[in-house]
């Protein structure tokens, strides 16, 4: 049994106090707990000592801190007889114990104690024949045991372990500050890590670095490659990390969320969506596992895609603002305003109106939705940004306007038509599209009446099936009709000619001019006239004398054929599809 004298109190004290001191310094933890074990050798006289601290499963202990024990004894325990604080034989020995009832729990002699037995042999070749294990303890709960070792059988009084609790709770309050010091050490580095990480994307955001900007500076806080892909799965920026860079995989048939940063599944990859709202415009690709992110690098990740969601905005916003301008430049270009200030106000847009330039108008056959009619804007642009000098592209109502250069090595405005069609097919689910290739217009004076003429020759050939690029002179008499100058005449032309049957169908209740119609898109058979409307050929005959009748003239005449067949095709020209829209 140990005795203490009022000196050796005053040594104790000193001993805690340079425990104390260390704790201050911030001494490393491995340096700490070699310490601790050392003044407890000191202060004792004991041949050595452990600090054991339990390791983050919670399941064992681990000899962390010594003085005085071989390297290969400690060596054994750890890894070949682990002491374990579940059940088991393992789990019996004096430090599991000491552990789990927070009291000290000594040996005089661990050769006649049976609980020590799976370490007796290896204690027994180190010479060692005593031990003592106290509980450290953390805020009132055990995290580990301080072990005192004697190369003799020895008998450890009340005194004696009350001294080796009070040095091993002095222990458990320098860990305790120890790791409070490094948690705020550590904290103060996240924090400033944070701050760095803030720093550059903030910097980035308002220099408009662009998506590429975003990517870079991840990849430098990360030190990981960095991939960022569209909505199309198409790489929009892409870093290399030490020669490693991320390929683009198709996502198509992935089930990721669209609020939150996940891991691919099958594969190590870590994305995170760019959200606009509720719409997912973009993804960041990381390599590697969730679970291998800090909470930082997860807080960074999310950072740069909202810096890369408001790189989107800025370009989406930088388009409408675009497609805004150009519309209304079309529109000053049809209402008839100054060409010259029309072309002087293109070039800040890069068009160079001067040129000369063919019009192409395009649009979905059939009902036109706005989805679809952006979706067709949006193609037109695309095909635009290929080409140098650049188009002017906009939308008209539910038509598409493209006002295209002619350049020496660029492709031709028919060539031009066929592409938009093409790939309108693919982005509208196989619907159909119609595209006119209009005149030439050398001046700028010449786009007004250019689009309004391409404009009706697409309403002309939607009108007879569409899914097709159209000219001019693939309409014919119809593309000649297009073209007058004043379309009042035509107007009158048909109304004059039209008008004594159309008043004797309003008034009849008759069908006239469509049997009219009927005849001569039939190439005057009266038989097929009559199939085609499901009357008898002798009603189509009193018909048409009727119609001789009315017009004072005779249908046996050329002349008179053609003046009828043109009255009707300037009818569908105006957009008249019935005769009671007839009226200018």
């Amino acid at each position: 049994m140990l005795t203490y004298t009022g000196n050796e109190v005053r040594r104790w004290l000193a001993g805690v106090g340079a425990i104390a001191a260390a704790v201050n310094a911030s001494t490393p933890l491995p340096e700490l707990l070699d310490l601790i074990a050392r003044t407890a050798c000191e202060l004792t006289g004991y041949e050595a000592a452990a600090v054991l601290l339990a390791d983050e499963t919670g399941r064992s202990l681990v000899i962390s801190g010594s003085e005085g024990l071989s390297a290969e004894y400690v060596a054994q325990v750890n890894e070949r007889h682990t002491i374990e604080l579940g059940s088991g034989p393992l789990a019996d020995g004096p430090s599991s114990r000491a552990f789990r009832i927070a009291q000290p729990v000594p040996i005089a002699d661990i050769l006649a104690d049976p609980s020590f037995e799976p370490w007796a042999r290896v204690a027994q070749e180190n010479g060692y024949r005593a031990i003592g294990s106290v509980p450290l303890l953390v805020a009132g709960e055990p995290v580990g045991t301080l072990n005192c070792y004697c190369r003799t059988v020895h008998e450890f009084g009340p005194d004696e372990l009350a001294l080796l609790c009070t040095l091993a709770n002095q222990a458990g309050t320098a860990l305790q500050s120890a790791r409070l010091i490094t948690s705020l050490t550590e904290q103060r580095r996240l924090l400033e890590h944070a701050e760095e990480i803030h720093r550059e994307l903030t910097a980035v955001a308002l220099r408009a670095g662009g998506v590429q900007g975003v990517a870079e500076a991840l990849a430098r806080l990360l030190a990981r490659p960095v991939l960022v892909t569209d909505r199309d799965g198409l790489a929009a920026a892409n870093v290399t990390h030490r020669g490693v860079q991320l390929a683009p995989e198709s996502t198509a048939d992935l089930e990721l969320p669209d609020d939150r940063i996940a891991e691919v599944p099958g594969a190590s990859r870590v994305t995170v969506p760019v959200l606009l709202g509720q719409e997912v415009v973009a993804r960041l690709w990381l390599p590697g596992r969730l679970v291998e992110l800090s909470e930082l690098e997860r807080r960074a990740t999310e950072h740069a895609a909202v810096v890369c969601a408001l790189e989107y905005l800025r370009r989406r916003t930088a388009v409408d603002v675009e497609w805004r301008l150009r519309a209304d430049l079309l529109t000053e270009l049809l209402s008839g305003t100054v060409p010259a200030s029309v072309a002087s106000r293109a070039v800040p847009l890069g068009h160079d109106l001067t040129r000369t330039h063919t019009v192409l108008v395009a649009s979905p056959d059939g009902s036109v939705d706005t989805a679809s009619g952006r979706a067709l804007l949006g193609i037109a642009q695309t095909v635009a940004e290929r080409c140098e000098p650049r188009p002017l592209v906009t939308s008209s109502g539910e038509h598409v306007i493209v006002l295209w250069p002619e350049t020496p090595h660029g492709p031709e405005a028919s060539a031009t038509a066929d592409v938009i069609r093409t790939m309108a097919r693919r982005a509208l689910d196989q619907r159909t599209v119609t595209v006119v290739v209009g005149h030439r217009c050398a001046e700028v004076e010449a786009f007004r009446s250019a689009v309004r003429t391409a404009r009706g020759a697409l309403e002309l050939a939607r009108l007879h099936g569409g899914d097709r690029t159209v000219t001019l002179p693939d309409l014919g008499v119809y593309g000649l009709l297009l073209q007058l100058n004043d379309p009042r005449e035509l107007v009158r032309f048909a109304e004059q000619t039209l008008a004594p049957l159309r008043e004797y169908d309003e008034r009849k209740g008759g069908v006239l001019i469509e049997t009219l119609r009927t005849y001569l898109a039939q190439d005057m058979n009266v038989a097929r006239t009559a199939g085609e409307m499901y009357v008898h050929p002798n009603t189509v005959g009193l018909r048409l004398r009727r119609v001789e009748e009315l017009m004072g003239v005779s249908m046996r005449r050329p002349e008179t054929l053609l003046r009828l067949k043109v009255a009707l095709m300037a009818q569908d020209v105006l957009g008249l599809a019935r005769l009671d829209d007839a009226h200018p």
